[in-house]
């Protein structure tokens, strides 16, 4: 077994190397490339004040898009992630619902944001809707993953009384789901707040959009100030997701269950 795991590692490492030289991948070059690194960052310490006003604004109008685009991506990953689950459904029907999903995925979040531009015009409408795509293929996939991996026994159990599919749904599948939905779902939440501020750069609205044209213009020391609103931002995310998932979801031998309070 030892010489087999050192055979997988050593595999690695060589496509690891090979990777490495195909992508010119160079460590003098980056060490080199340190003092310049060292430039941007003194620059960025001479931060402006008077644009927090602004930068505030403008985080509130990204947590808001990231909101709208979170639970409504969430909401219709739901039943697609219901019709993709193949212990639920033949193969004719997880089949091309998969095939969409994959689809979706295919394209990251910032070629949606260019897409619905293209359709819908500059502004924040269409980071939402770029936003909304993502969370559909990423989340929707997830818990169709999720809901593949429910204990077959209860399902055995209250299939074999005669219910109907949206029953086992409802009070199987769904209950037996929960965690990692609401799991999934604080993830993309935050996920989305970091994502929509790089959306600015195609002109899908959100703090991105200040952050990006400082960059361009070599303002480093505005642009760190809408910077630290955005870090300042994901820590106070990720704290209260911490705390949610401390009162709803507790982890037990059993699993992963919702705790109602």
């Amino acid at each position: 077994m030892n010489q087999k795991n050192n055979l997988i590692v050593g595999i690695i490492i060589a496509l690891v190397v090979v990777a490495s030289y195909n992508v010119d991948a160079n460590p003098v070059e980056f060490f080199e490339g340190i003092p310049n690194l060292a430039i941007v960052a003194e620059e960025m310490t001479q931060v402006e004040a008077e644009l927090f006003g602004i930068a505030f604004w403008s985080m509130f109008e990204t947590i808001q898009m990231a909101f709208i685009g979170t639970i409504v991506g969430v909401a219709i990953s739901l039943p697609l992630s219901m019709f993709a689950a193949r212990n639920l459904n033949s193969k004719f029907v997880y089949g091309p619902v998969r095939a969409i999903l994959a689809a979706i995925r295919t394209f990251p979040s910032i070629l949606w944001a260019i897409l619905f531009v293209i359709m819908v015009g500059l502004g924040p409408f269409a980071g939402v809707l770029a936003i909304i795509m993502y969370t559909v293929g990423f989340v929707a996939k997830l818990q169709y993953e999720a809901i593949e991996t429910i204990d077959a026994d209860p399902m055995d159990a209250v299939s074999s009384i005669g219910v109907s599919k949206w029953q086992l749904i409802r009070y199987v599948v769904l209950p037996e789901s929960a965690p990692h939905l609401l799991s999934q779902m604080l993830y993309m939440f935050d996920y989305n707040v970091r994502q929509t501020s790089i959306l600015g750069l195609v002109g899908a609205g959100g703090i991105g959009f200040y952050i990006i044209n400082y960059i361009k213009f070599f303002e480093y020391g505005k642009a760190a100030v809408f910077m630290i609103v955005v870090l300042v931002t994901v820590l106070i995310i990720d704290w209260v997701s911490v705390k949610i998932r401390d009162k709803y979801i507790i982890k037990s031998q059993h699993g992963m269950k919702v705790v109602k309070t």
